[in-house]
């Protein structure tokens, strides 16, 4: 709390001085007499010890109104955070070649959950090289033979990182598996394209049903550039749109595609047999030449992962190279709080006043 006028709280020196002319004006005798000898063996009655409180109540309404005009008021601080960030789709490929391994931190994960757990990291930060996308709308686009929308562009990573976490290799392999880049691409970049539009249509809804924007970065978040990050370990084979006419529309729509090639001539997966576990080789099917054609068409590039770490500095790239400003504006919003030492006061001088005029009432 804090005062608006603080200099007025001086006036509560003078309440000693108040105290003592009231006080001292107390003792003159309203009645002379000729001789107080009887009178001073008569004892005191409790009515006339506690008048002095009439005095003590009378300088704490003073004082009271004097905290009050000194205007004490509640501050709160607000920050108005106004953010021109990314908007990131990522593309990841599910597809049974997928479940190729690869090495971890000293375990044995396959390309998926590898690809889950860098990743993660990106998105959210690991405490070390990647700092976290937090001022960035972050969208998850999985695809084999079929693209899908997993969790659309948020600030909200914790549900993006969730959809993630729960994203796996697909099951039914005749039906559902497959390598399809374009599709996965082109979806991308038109998610990409209404985002801004999503955004405001967010916010107009909100508006109308009264709502406040939850997210600070939300609320003044404007779209400085638009990327997907795709990766994938095999060959396009499926889907509708080819490639390269995906990275066209996203070039036409200004948006940057990197593009992560997963993979390793010396990748295995491990396959349980009635003779135990067994480690069989799968074959090296990356199109390095598309995925490079791919990225450089649009402004961005590509980069071979063939183990985590690989993995772990091509994104740690592409964090430095899409950089985020954050403009934050911080203002004070002040609550006025003399209403309640005003209604103590006149409460104060309301008893006073009639406490002097019943209980303390004297004559003359």
């Amino acid at each position: 709390m804090q005062f608006y006028s603080p200099w007025v709280l001086l006036l509560l020196l003078l309440l000693p001085a108040m105290a003592y002319l009231m006080l001292r004006k107390n003792r003159t005798a309203a009645v002379k007499f000729p001789s107080l000898v009887d009178m001073r063996n008569c004892s005191w009655s409790w009515r006339i010890r506690l008048r002095s409180s009439l005095t003590i109540a009378r300088l704490l309404c003073v004082g009271l109104l004097i905290v009050a005009l000194a205007r004490p008021r509640k501050g709160t601080v607000l920050h108005e955070i106004s953010t021109e960030g990314v908007a990131i789709e990522t593309v990841v490929d599910r597809s049974g070649s997928m479940q190729a391994e690869m090495d971890y931190d000293g375990k044995k994960l396959n390309r998926l959950e590898v690809v889950k757990e860098v990743l993660t990291d990106f998105v959210e930060g690991d405490k070390k090289d990647l700092q976290g996308r937090s001022s960035d709308l972050v969208g998850l686009i999985t695809f084999a033979r079929y693209a899908d929308t997993k969790c659309p562009l948020v600030h909200s990573h914790n549900v993006l990182t969730e959809f993630l976490k729960k994203t796996d290799i697909v099951e039914a392999r005749s039906s559902e598996d497959g390598t399809a880049i374009g599709d996965a691409l082109a979806l991308a970049a038109a998610r990409l394209r209404k985002a801004e539009e999503e955004i405001r249509q967010r916010k107009a809804q909100l508006a109308a049903s009264g709502e406040k924007i939850s997210d600070a970065n939300e609320a003044g978040f404007k779209i400085r550039s638009k990327v997907i990050v795709l990766l994938t370990d095999g060959v396009n084979n499926a889907g509708q749109y080819e490639p390269l006419e995906a990275a066209e529309l996203a070039k036409k729509w200004d948006i940057k595609i990197y593009t992560i090639g997963i993979g390793s001539g010396q990748a295995y997966t491990t396959m349980q047999t009635i003779f135990g576990t067994h480690g069989v080789p799968v074959g090296q099917t990356l199109d390095e030449g598309l995925l490079r054609r791919i990225a450089e068409s649009t402004g961005g590039f590509y980069g071979r992962a063939d183990d985590a770490e690989a993995l772990r500095e091509i994104v740690k790239r592409i964090d430095e190279l899409e950089k985020t400003e954050v403009k934050s504006v911080q203002y004070t919003q002040f609550a006025e709080r003399f209403g309640p030492w005003t209604l103590a006061a006149l409460l104060v001088l309301g008893l006073e006043m009639l406490a002097g005029c019943t209980v303390f009432r004297k004559i003359p």
